[in-house]
């Protein structure tokens, strides 16, 4: 509805016809339009369409309370907040001055509303209007109380006279001002188990106890939830009386496939390659920043119950591409093309998003680690494109006793320099990108060469940030 349309008193309200629904009607109708429309649902979530997705929409017509269950960085908290958007554009609630809740013109929960319609008419009764995404309110766990998200008598308002078993005792916490709404909470098993058995209260009879007393009020809200499976799952950290009734888990996971891992790692770097600066990233580069991620998810070195987020490829990705960009600032090369030297710099972007496995890292450092699994990944990624590309004779130059220096601050031209005695044979290496710029030869250089080395074909020494390259 249109703002100048839109209804500004009660009486004016019902004459247009707007019918009250609960927020899981709302939602569940809305959802239905989309979906019969074709309309797309969650944009921007890549790799679920045949998994996670079926799910929350299940949900949504089901009119559950949902759990998102997954390990960090597989978009729990994106989806939640993405049901916004299946609410309606702007809902009308009365406009009462200091009233806790956006009251439901029809069906009005607290004092303060009731008397409203009781004691005025409806051309005196205003109206106003509350927008799709203040809709929506969520809270982390740790250190969350009782108070914050449920509530707490109010001293003051019991002085007045107010009753311990009225609402207008309480000071509302989060759930009660969001009746209408949507309100998520993220971390479920971190949360006291006092405030959980509030929240089972809640989902249970709709109202609420503080106190021993019961407030009771029909709070209408959507409950949403996030937890990792090793702390959800672990007996006591969640009581079984809340997981019983909430109505649906929805479980999420990492991307199934490299490229759709690289194309959310893309998606959400969003990172102008464009510009004063441009850059060009060959497609194995992509593939070696992702298939990081994948070895830190498989690694024995890595605590697997606490995951690898999709930060730690998007991280890398934007570290990688800001490295070779201040290459292109320095020396003047445009475009700028990404280098397995660029990798050198990934310890800033990664660390402190690994967690070790400290039984099977055999106490190596998280620098350790990291050089391990870059390895792994580059080692895959090369017996790909050898297998392609037919790159392993390469190595045959080396047993003469040629040596290649590389660094991520080394121009590409010194590149075709220092290949100019042996340019028959690296002309298979130009196949995995096939170009005729410096910069992407370069590029396909190191990329060779990073793989010799990772299968043990060749050796190396690193010193002052150049690396070398020769015969083992």
């Amino acid at each position: 509805m249109h703002a100048t349309c839109r209804p500004t008193t009660l009486k004016e309200l019902r004459a247009s016809g707007w019918q009250s629904k609960p927020i899981k009607h709302e939602l569940r109708d809305n959802f239905i339009t989309a979906l019969s429309a074709g309309d797309e649902l969650f944009p921007g979530i890549i790799g679920f369409d045949d998994t996670v997705i079926p799910e929350i929409n299940n949900g949504l017509i089901a009119e559950h309370d949902m759990l998102f269950l997954g390990e960090k960085g597989q978009a729990k908290s994106r989806l939640m907040r993405s049901l916004i958007r299946f609410l309606d554009e702007y809902l009308p609630y009365l406009d009462i001055p200091g009233c806790p809740v956006h009251e439901d013109p029809y069906h009005p929960i607290t004092k303060p509303g009731r008397e409203c319609i009781t004691t005025r008419s409806e051309d005196e009764i205003a109206i106003a209007w509350w927008p799709r995404e203040e809709r929506y309110a969520e809270r982390l766990s740790p250190g969350t109380k009782f108070a914050d998200i449920i509530g707490e008598i109010d001293p003051a308002k019991l002085a007045s006279g107010a009753s311990l078993s009225a609402e207008e005792a309480l000071h509302f916490g989060l759930i009660p001002r969001m009746h209408r709404g949507i309100f998520a909470m993220n971390e479920l098993p971190d949360l006291d188990e006092l405030v959980q058995v509030g929240l089972f209260n809640i989902l249970e009879e709709r109202d609420v106890q503080i106190r021993g007393y019961p407030v009771r009020f029909e709070i209408d809200v959507l409950i949403l939830f996030s937890a990792n499976p090793m702390t959800y799952n672990r007996s006591g950290k969640v009581i079984p009386q809340l997981k019983d009734r909430i109505g649906s888990t929805i479980q999420t996971h990492y991307p199934r496939q490299r490229d759709i891992g690289i194309a959310i790692m893309k998606q959400e770097a969003s990172v102008n390659l464009d510009g004063e600066y441009p850059v060009l990233v060959p497609p194995f580069m992509e593939e070696i920043i992702e298939q990081i991620s994948i070895c830190a998810r498989k690694s024995k070195y890595v605590d697997q119950q606490s995951g690898v987020s999709a930060r730690f490829s998007i991280a890398n990705y934007r570290t990688m591409i800001a490295n070779a960009r201040q290459r292109a600032i320095r020396l003047g090369e445009r475009p700028t093309v990404p280098r397995i030297s660029d990798l050198g710099h990934l310890y800033a972007s990664s660390i402190g998003k690994l967690e070790l496995d400290m039984m099977g890292s055999h106490q190596m450092t998280e620098r350790q680690v990291i050089d391990a699994i870059t390895a792994e990944a580059i080692q895959t990624i090369f017996e790909e494109y050898v297998d392609e590309h037919g790159l392993g004779e390469i190595s045959d130059i080396f047993a003469q006793g040629v040596k290649i220096e590389v660094g991520d601050m080394l121009p590409s031209s010194a590149y075709a320099e220092r290949l100019e005695r042996v340019p028959p044979a690296w002309e298979k290496a130009f196949e995995v990108n096939p170009a005729e710029s410096p910069a992407v030869r370069a590029s396909c250089v190191e990329f060779v060469l990073a793989g010799l080395y990772v299968t043990d074909r060749i050796s190396r020494s690193q010193r002052h940030g150049r690396i070398t390259y020769e015969i083992a």
